[in-house]
């Protein structure tokens, strides 16, 4: 992931036996941006890939959270047609800010 400020921030997929509680690799990169620079920065870009370049965009959660957190970020996941970049908006049209 790529913040505003030019940051670089990788995140992992943890998976749990209590699949609820299993944690997406988008928002383990969010939530340590948020840890490591503070409640204010931005997201600029968030790829997404795995270990077998399968298609995968983001998941519902983890849309929303990219949105919160970067209202115009782009995103880029592998697709089967090849890799896709996006506004966050084109995947979740009507995401929702408590601000």
């Amino acid at each position: 992931m790529l913040t505003r400020d030019g940051h670089v921030v990788t995140g992992c997929n943890v998976e749990n036996a209590s699949y609820g509680l299993t944690i997406c690799a988008e928002r383990s990169a969010i939530f340590s941006m948020i840890s490591q620079l503070g409640p204010k920065m931005s997201i600029r870009a968030i790829a997404v890939v795995n270990g077998d370049n399968l298609p995968c965009s983001p998941c519902g959660a983890c849309r929303q959270v990219i949105f919160e957190f970067g209202p115009d970020a782009m995103v880029l996941f592998p697709t089967a047609e090849g890799w896709e970049e996006t506004a966050i908006t084109n995947l979740l049209p009507h995401g929702f800010r408590l601000k």
